[in-house]
């Protein structure tokens, strides 16, 4: 009897493990919500938040921006990989100037995305309502000298997965990455207080398009000492999709 229950047993075990991989393999593909190909662009409205006047006053510049999948390569570890060149101009009467270079690495689990020499895991399967991961593994926020301390031990969630969400007109198919809502201190405006911080970051990817949204905001309230105003540091980045190929 032991010998038949101990098999018994191992089958369930057995079948509940093809069972969770038959469910990692069923979910989207990677490919659906970041499909790479030399020669797509998405262009996008831009708004960039920056602190004016030693920090006393915060200010929205906007900026039109497309991103081209311009170049397939390897990187240093020898995978497949492809350039991504960021456009820039004020309005549509200016040229278009290169202005930055990403670089989007997928794997067979995540894809990683290179910004400024900062290496993000921006979606990681499988592609499920409530999964997370940490999208910021790779990147240096211990050492003393880092200037990317706020951005430690973020947890990436999927939300929404595979909800129709309009944007600009666009009507698409989209997942949400909830990546940071987090607020430390205590509020600049109340009397006293000395220092406060924001991180926000939240992305949303299009079936078959990629990124159409993103809203990213970091900043950090110094209070005034003797000698010295208050003021605030930091920046943020607001991109909605206009058009696509």
């Amino acid at each position: 009897m032991k010998k038949y229950f101990g098999f018994a047993l191992l089958l369930i075990t057995v079948l509940t493990a093809c069972n969770k991989q038959n469910e990692l393999y069923t979910t989207a593909s990677l490919s659906d919500y970041f499909p790479l190909q030399v020669g797509k662009y998405i262009s996008y409205n831009l708004d960039s938040t920056v602190y004016i006047n030693f920090g006393q006053k915060d200010t929205v510049i906007k900026y039109q921006v497309k991103d081209s999948v311009e170049t397939q390569l390897a990187d240093n570890l020898g995978r497949a990989a492809f350039r991504i060149v960021r456009y820039m101009r004020q309005n549509a009467t200016q040229a278009w100037t290169a202005s930055n270079v990403f670089m989007a690495i997928p794997t067979t689990t995540t894809i990683e995305f290179v910004e400024n020499n900062l290496r993000f895991q921006k979606l990681k399967l499988p592609i499920q309502d409530g999964y997370s991961w940490k999208g910021n593994t790779f990147i240096d926020t211990y050492s003393l000298n880092s200037t990317t301390k706020y951005l430690d031990d973020w947890d990436y969630k999927y939300d929404s997965v595979n909800i129709p969400l309009t944007v600009n007109g666009f009507l698409f198919t989209t997942i949400k990455v909830n990546q940071r809502d987090e607020f430390l201190g205590q509020d600049p405006k109340l009397p006293g207080t000395q220092y406060a911080e924001k991180n926000y970051s939240v992305e949303k990817y299009a079936k078959g398009i990629g990124l159409v949204y993103k809203e990213f905001l970091h900043w950090e309230f110094q209070g005034a000492q003797p000698g010295r105003l208050a003021f605030y540091s930091g920046y943020g980045v607001k991109l909605t999709i206009t058009g696509y190929n």
